[in-house]
């Protein structure tokens, strides 16, 4: 007389089976993960880099407010945001630059506004050492990690 059921062996093997297949599985999941907060990281930094180089232009063109002593980058991040009086437009229109300042995907740290978690370099400083200024010429991630392509993302 058969009953109706699985033997153990029938379990330990399906368990098995399902184990291997899971450990295969989360690597793929892990670098799929990795490869989406890269392309957020690249997709943010085109757009705060594209607004900084609007803010420039508009500096240079005279629509911007600034002094002979300023490189006509903008003084903060969050002017980007908040954007200007423009200096041509007889009624005192504001001009923004960003919609919104995104954040440093490979930071996690939630207590820090999107502004802060990027690490910003001055006109001023060189190249190969930059540092924070009286101005915002250029932003990079704080994150000493490496990329899937082996370069770290503080360099890109």
């Amino acid at each position: 007389m058969k009953t109706a059921g699985f033997t153990l062996i029938e379990l330990v093997v399906t368990v098995m089976i399902v184990a291997i297949l899971a450990a295969g599985a989360v690597p793929i999941a892990q670098l799929t993960i990795q490869r989406n907060k890269e392309t957020e990281l690249k997709q943010a930094l085109r757009q705060i880099r594209e607004s900084i180089d609007l803010y420039k232009k508009a500096a240079d063109e005279g629509m911007v407010k600034r002094t002979l002593d300023q490189t006509g980058y903008p003084p903060s991040l969050e002017v980007l945001e908040q954007g200007v009086i423009n200096q041509k437009d007889t009624k005192g229109k504001v001009i923004k630059f960003i919609r919104k300042i995104p954040r440093d995907p490979m930071n996690n740290d939630a207590d820090l506004k999107p502004a802060e978690t990027w690490a910003k370099r001055s006109y001023a400083s060189d190249v190969n050492a930059p540092a924070e200024g009286a101005d915002v010429y250029d932003v990079y991630s704080r994150s000493p990690k490496k990329a899937i392509d082996g370069t770290i993302y503080n360099t890109w």
